[in-house]
C-alpha cells in the first residue's frame, strides 16, 4: 500500500477502532493489582494511541504533501537527476510592464545591517573566509517601512581575497516557507555550503546570500503583501532589504544586482517578488511554491475587501492581465507527490511571454519537504547566476 493511498488510510482507521474497542472490552480484565495486569494496561494504552498517531500523522501527510511515498519518508530509493527545462518564448513580444521606480521619501535615512554574530560554514574543512567564505548573523532594519527582522548573510570566499577589496557582488535573498527559521537556511538547506560548491564548479558567480523568513511581523504571515493600513512586506524585501544590506557590504546597486528565491511561502513570495519589482530582481526561483496568495487565520484579512488587489496577488491572474515583467522565473518542484506542481508550471509557462523568461525544474517524485527542496537547490542558483549582474 502507498504512503497516500486511501486504502492505507482507512486500514490504518479501522486498526486504531479496533485498538480501542479491544482496550474498552479488555479494561476490567485488567484491573487487578498484578505486574501482569499493568502490563497490559500499559500495553493496551501505548497500542491505541500509537494507532491513533499513525491515523493522525497520514490525514496530515496527505493533506499537506510532506512525504509521497515510503522512499521519500524513509530516504530509499535511487535518486533520478533534476530535469530542467527553458520554455520556449513566442515570437511576438509582449508589452512590458513599468518598473515600480517609487522614489525614497526624501531624507531617508541609511539604515545599515547589524551584525549579531557568526555561523560556521557547513564544508568539513578549515574555516577559511578565503577559501569558504563567512556567515554572518543579521538585524536588518527598514528604512521605509520600519519593519525589521533577523537573517543571515553569507559572503562567498571572493569577497575576502586580495584584489577584490572594491568588488561589488550580486546577491540573492532566500526565503523559509511560513513559519519558518532563517537558520534552517544553513542548517537544514545548507544554502551557503551547496552555493559554494556551485561557485567552486564555476556553475555559479560569487554572490552574496540574505538568508530570510518571509515575513518581518511574526506571527502574522503577510505573504510579502502591502497589507492596506498594516505590514508593508513587500516593499520591505524589495527596498528595505536591497538597502540595508547595500549599506553594510559590498552588494551589486545597480540594475539586474538582485535575484529572489525560496521555497513554499517563500517559493511564492520569489516569483511575485521578481514579476512585481524587475527594477529590483533579475529573477525569481519558487521551489514547492504556489502561484496564488495563501488566506487563512495566519494572514488575516491581506486585501481589505479588494477584489483587485486580490486578483494581482494571483500570479497567474497578473500573466494573463497584466504587462510582462522584464525579469525571469523558475517554477521548481516534484512532478508527483507535491500537490498540482505539473499542471501549474504548465499553465505559468503558457501564459508567459517576452520579455519574461521562464524555467522549470523537477523532479520526478518528492513530497513537500526538505529532501526535494535541496535536490533543486543547485539548478535555482545556475538560472539565477545566468542573469545576475554585478
Amino acid at each position: 500500500m502507498g504512503l497516500t493511498s486511501t486504502t492505507l488510510l482507512l486500514f490504518t482507521i479501522e486498526v486504531a477502532v479496533a485498538a480501542l474497542g479491544a482496550t474498552v472490552w479488555w479494561w476490567p480484565a485488567l484491573a487487578r493489582r498484578h505486574w501482569r495486569a499493568v502490563l497490559g494496561r500499559v500495553g493496551m494504552l501505548l497500542g491505541s494511541q500509537l494507532a491513533l498517531l499513525a491515523v493522525i500523522g497520514l490525514l496530515a501527510n496527505n493533506y499537506f504533501s510532506f512525504y509521497s511515498s515510503w522512499n521519500d519518508l524513509l530516504g530509499t530509493g535511487q535518486d533520478a537527476p533534476v530535469s530542467v527545462q527553458a520554455a520556449a518564448a513566442p515570437a511576438a513580444p509582449a508589452p512590458s510592464a513599468a518598473p515600480s521606480t517609487e522614489p525614497d521619501p526624501p531624507n531617508l535615512p541609511v539604515l545599515p545591517a547589524q551584525e549579531t554574530g557568526r555561523e560556521p560554514v557547513n564544508t568539513g574543512g578549515p574555516l577559511d573566509p578565503g577559501r569558504v567564505g563567512e556567515i554572518r548573523a543579521v538585524r536588518i532594519p527598514g528604512a521605509r517601512t520600519g519593519l525589521s527582522t533577523d537573517g543571515y548573510v553569507y559572503l562567498p570566499p571572493q569577497y575576502f581575497q586580495p584584489g577584490n577589496e572594491q568588488r561589488k557582488f550580486p546577491a540573492v535573498i532566500a526565503m523559509t516557507g511560513f513559519p519558518g527559521d532563517a537558520k534552517a537556511l544553513i542548517t537544514r538547506f545548507n544554502y551557503p555550503g551547496v552555493a559554494l560548491d556551485e561557485i567552486r564548479a564555476g556553475r555559479m558567480q560569487p554572490t552574496v546570500l540574505v538568508l530570510m523568513r518571509p515575513s518581518p511581523a511574526m506571527p502574522a504571515d503577510p505573504e510579502c503583501e502591502n497589507v492596506p493600513g498594516g505590514t508593508q512586506a513587500e516593499t520591505y524585501f524589495a527596498k528595505d532589504v536591497p538597502r540595508a544590506i547595500g549599506a553594510t557590504y559590498r552588494t551589486a546597486d545597480g540594475p539586474g544586482g538582485w535575484g529572489v528565491m525560496g521555497n513554499s511561502t517563500g517559493g511564492y513570495c520569489a516569483a511575485k517578488l521578481a514579476m512585481r519589482h524587475p527594477e529590483v530582481f533579475a529573477g525569481g526561483v519558487s521551489i514547492s511554491g504556489y502561484l496564488k496568495a495563501a488566506e487563512d487565520v495566519t494572514t488575516g484579512d491581506l486585501f481589505q475587501g479588494s477584489g483587485r488587489r486580490r486578483d494581482e496577488a494571483d500570479l497567474l491572474w497578473r500573466l494573463r492581465n497584466l504587462p510582462m515583467p522584464a525579469t525571469g522565473v523558475m517554477l521548481s518542484g516534484a512532478e508527483k507527490g507535491d500537490g498540482d506542481f505539473r499542471a501549474e508550471a504548465d499553465a505559468f509557462t503558457a501564459a508567459a511571454g517576452p520579455p519574461l523568461t521562464t524555467a522549470v525544474a523537477s523532479v520526478p517524485e518528492g513530497g513537500h519537504n526538505y529532501t526535494t527542496w535541496i535536490k533543486l537547490l543547485p539548478a535555482g542558483f545556475r538560472f539565477l547566476s545566468q542573469r545576475l549582474k554585478a
